[in-house]
């Protein structure tokens, strides 16, 4: 490795993980190590130059220390139950990292530990949370004042299957956790909780036609940093999803209490995911895609302003990557490379909308995206 090649390590290469891998690895700056504790999803990056794979349980106490100690900089692509104790333990080997866990606990009790050991950490650097936030924070810094913020977001299969009409991109954990989990958003100035899967609405979309969007826990960092008095993310389904769920979910099947079955303690989530990740898998080259529309509402020089923002992203069969492992990862390894060539230092985490206030930064990423042909369309009314 020559002085000028970084040591990139990458936690987890399931789907977006190992597309994120494999964009890094294709840039000669860097060399890659992806590590999980998948033989399947290592296996699939077999031959990819510039790529080791180690394959390492995280839950072992220790066995990262020495990958991290290797490392110039760190990907945590990890499922969201151990998004948080994973990037703590790589904030304390002093890494500067980007996360794209859909991690449950608040990141910000992780920024007094990146400060202190100088690291720079960019969570939620997905598509949302992550490209939501960057137009947010670019809209905050153009505009006099922004006064709503709407987001609507999801990846489908391009052929509709009953009963779900839905496959899983990623961890089927991390879906059953947005279904669940308090939906956080901001109405009149204050910030409100509601039930998942609340709120559903029809939308329609450019070469999509009607989707149904639903509340989801997906403004996280931005009700923080962000003081816009109307804010909300939703989920895109087909339209129906939402009703299927709500049975599943009200019925109890998402339950973490312990049950007993014959003699047996189980939690009803585990059984639920288990059956449902077969449901869910994508076969070897289902196509999948990507729909997105972000509208900020605000006002420049007294007068009202809206921008729009739609992407719709499709499979790349040349290269067999699932749209929603390209808007992720791809999102990611720009967020990678935004660090390595030194246009973002600030120590402490760093969510999305922070770099969305720099036009460099935004202009960086963007232009990563295009590159890879995500490209979000933009239009302004005034």
């Amino acid at each position: 490795m020559t002085t000028e090649t970084r040591r990139i390590v990458v936690l987890g290469a399931g789907r977006v993980g190992g597309t994120i891998a494999r964009d890094l690895a294709a840039d000669a700056a860097f060399d890659v190590v992806a590590v999980d504790a998948s033989d399947v999803s290592l296996s699939r990056l077999e031959g990819v130059p510039r790529l080791v794979r180690q394959r390492a349980d995280f839950d072992q106490s220790g066995i990262l220390d020495p990958l991290l100690e290797s490392a110039d900089l760190v990907v945590c692509a990890v499922p969201g139950p151990i998004g948080f104790q994973t990037l703590r333990r790589v904030l304390e080997a002093g890494r500067d990292v980007v996360d794209i866990s859909f991690m449950e606990e608040d990141v910000f009790e992780l920024d007094e530990l990146a400060r202190r050991n100088g690291c720079t950490a960019i969570v939620d650097c997905g598509i949302a949370p992550g490209c939501s936030n960057l137009i947010l924070g670019c809209a905050s810094a153009d505009l006099d004042a922004v006064d709503r913020f709407w987001c609507a977001v999801g990846g489908l299969p391009v052929i509709r299957r009953w009963p779900w009409e839905y496959k899983a991109p990623f961890s089927p954990v991390d879906v059953i956790a947005e279904y669940t989990r308090p939906a956080r958003l901001r109405r009149a100035g204050s910030d409100v909780a509601l039930p998942a899967l609340s709120d559903v609405e029809l939308v329609d979309l450019p070469g999509v036609g009607t989707l149904e969007a639903f509340n989801t826990d997906g403004l996280r960092t931005l009700l923080r940093t962000t003081p816009v008095p109307d804010m909300v993310e939703k989920t895109l389904r087909y339209p129906g999803h939402a009703e299927r769920i709500r049975v599943l979910r009200d019925a109890g099947f998402f339950e973490t209490t312990p049950i007993e079955l014959d003699g047996h303690s189980v939690r009803p989530v585990d059984v639920a995911a288990r059956l449902l990740f077969d449901a869910w898998r994508y076969d070897g080259g289902e196509a999948d895609l990507t729909v997105m529309r972000v509208v900020v509402d605000g006002s420049k020089r007294g007068r009202p302003v809206r921008q729009t923002f739609d992407l719709l992203d499709h499979y790349d069969a040349e290269s067999s990557t699932s749209s929603m492992a390209r808007t992720t990862g791809y999102t990611c390894a720009a967020a990678v490379r935004l660090l390595a060539r030194g246009l973002w230092t600030e120590p402490g985490i760093t969510p999305p909308e922070l770099l969305g206030r720099s036009r460099t930064c935004f202009d960086f990423i963007m232009r990563e995206l295009a590159v890879r042909n995500v490209v979000f369309r933009q239009s302004m009314e005034a």
